[in-house]
């Protein structure tokens, strides 16, 4: 079927849009991509031929394309894994402008890698970290590079800098202390004299309607998005000031994990190995020193802090702070299934997911292949392969683009045809604007049976014979 550009929503605008939040969102709107956060016909086909790219490699890599409505139940389907002859195993599901790939047994650098490969055709420049996929981006959001990492700040991972103090020494029990009035990390610090790395802060979190304490270092920051992921939840929010006295029987400030059984307890990595720290006592204006994780309390260790600048990566380089969109996110799930081994016994299997971000993808390509006249997308991604523009509004012309158009989908090649009543001069500007790769454009030539065909990210022309214009066309699109 021919699309015709009379027929299709194509709202392009002369001036920049006011809602427009950098270049890129500037340009997608102009564009007629999108409208504030929603996108168009246009910006819709875009990312639909994202999702192709990445379900083409990963189906090539193995992967099956699942749907399921929550991590768990992703995991009730994983339940039914039973053999290591099942294994490896990589599932997939595409919805809601993110595709989310979960691999099983030894399957996550086949999964990363087509990943990559996905990624890498979208015409998009990034750098392949080990926690996210990060494309460079002065207007993106704060992320640290280093090494082999490179991600936003909530999903970097880093080895943590030492404690200002030492620990004190000795199998110490813990001991009550009246605090009064000190209710933050940083008023502890100055009541007790120590640094706040040696303070323990308690964060008392709702995932999917249950509490869980999150337990890091005083002068750490939760990452909501590590603990999120950790706990495979899908919503994930603050405990309110009433909640936390219901479920501990003092204010946040007070809080610790002595004698907490009722809820999880997780305390980050940086707490691992660390002895008589001070935490609070679940009473008000009351604290406790000589507290020893996992022997005054027993937590699940997991990395839930936020990496800071200076730090270093687990390869040892330090990280720097810099600005970038993050495409796509890896992580390893604590959870392991457990199947029946090669001897019949039971083996763990390790579990790894991956969330791909195609509306990122498709910002990150906008900054990075636009010129003065509008956007360059790369082809595997444009919405439409080609633009046939005729020139002037006569049958000759009209009748020449109909043909070439159709024979040009019949070759399949994704084909708009500006049939609008409107002078060279708008059209080809519209052209430009949205970035369709290639532009033939039917003028006077078509006397000589010739038609002027135009590389858009090249910005070069040339004049090709109509008879010869799908075969050329497909030689440069292939």
């Amino acid at each position: 079927m021919t699309a015709r550009w009379s027929k299709l929503f194509i709202p392009t605008l002369r001036e920049d849009p006011a809602e427009a939040r950098n270049a890129a969102h500037r340009l997608l709107v102009r564009a007629a991509y999108m409208r504030r956060q929603d996108y168009l016909y246009l910006g819709r086909r875009a990312l639909r031929k994202i999702a192709a790219l990445f379900r083409q490699e990963l189906e090539a890599a193995g992967a099956q394309e699942m749907l399921w409505s929550s991590p768990a139940g992703a995991w009730a389907i994983a339940a039914e894994i039973r053999s290591y002859r099942q294994l490896p195993q990589i599932w997939y599901r595409l919805g809601g402008g993110t595709l989310e790939c979960w691999s099983f047994g030894e399957a996550e650098a086949s999964c990363r890698g087509a990943v990559r490969r996905a990624a890498g055709r979208c015409g998009v420049d990034f750098i392949a970290g080990r926690s996210e996929f990060i494309a460079l981006s002065g207007h993106g959001e704060p992320v640290l590079c280093g090494g082999e990492e490179a991600a936003s700040l909530d999903a970097a991972v880093s080895l943590p800098r030492p404690p200002a103090a030492p620990d004190p020494e000795g199998d110490l029990a813990p001991e009550l202390f009246h605090t009064p009035g000190q209710k933050t990390i940083a008023d502890l610090s100055a009541f007790t004299g120590l640094p706040e790395s040696s303070q323990m802060k308690s964060v008392v979190m709702v995932a999917d309607g249950k509490p869980v304490l999150a337990m890091l270092r005083g002068d750490h920051q939760l990452s909501e998005t590590k603990l999120r992921e950790e706990l495979s939840a899908s919503e994930l929010r603050p405990a309110s000031a009433a909640e936390i006295r219901q479920w501990f029987g003092a204010d946040a400030g007070s809080l610790g994990p002595v004698g907490v059984t009722h809820l999880p307890v997780l305390a980050d990595e940086a707490l691992r190995g660390r002895r008589n720290m001070i935490c609070g006592a679940n009473r008000n204006d009351y604290h406790l020193r000589h507290v020893t994780p996992g022997e005054d309390f027993f937590p699940l260790f997991a990395d839930l802090r936020m990496a800071q600048e200076g730090e270093t990566s687990l390869d040892g380089a330090p990280l720097v702070l810099a600005r970038g969109i993050p495409l796509a996110r890896f992580r390893p799930l604590r959870k392991q299934l457990t199947v029946s081994g090669e001897s019949g016994g039971p083996s763990p299997v390790n579990v790894s997911a991956v969330r791909v971000f195609f509306e990122q993808l498709l910002i990150a390509a906008a900054e990075q292949r636009q010129d003065a006249d509008g956007l360059a997308l790369a082809p595997s991604i444009a919405p439409f392969d080609v633009l046939i523009t005729p020139v002037a509004n006569d049958e000759a012309q009209r009748g020449a683009a109909r043909e070439l158009c159709e024979s040009l989908c019949a070759a399949g090649l994704d084909t708009l045809l500006d049939d609008r009543d409107e002078r060279p001069g708008v059209k080809f500007k519209d052209g430009d604007l949205i970035g369709i790769p290639y532009r033939v454009t039917i003028g006077k030539k078509l006397a000589q049976g010739l038609v002027e065909i135009r590389d858009r990210r090249a910005r070069t022309s040339e004049d090709v014979a109509l008879a010869e214009a799908v075969r050329f066309l497909q030689g440069k699109l292939k």
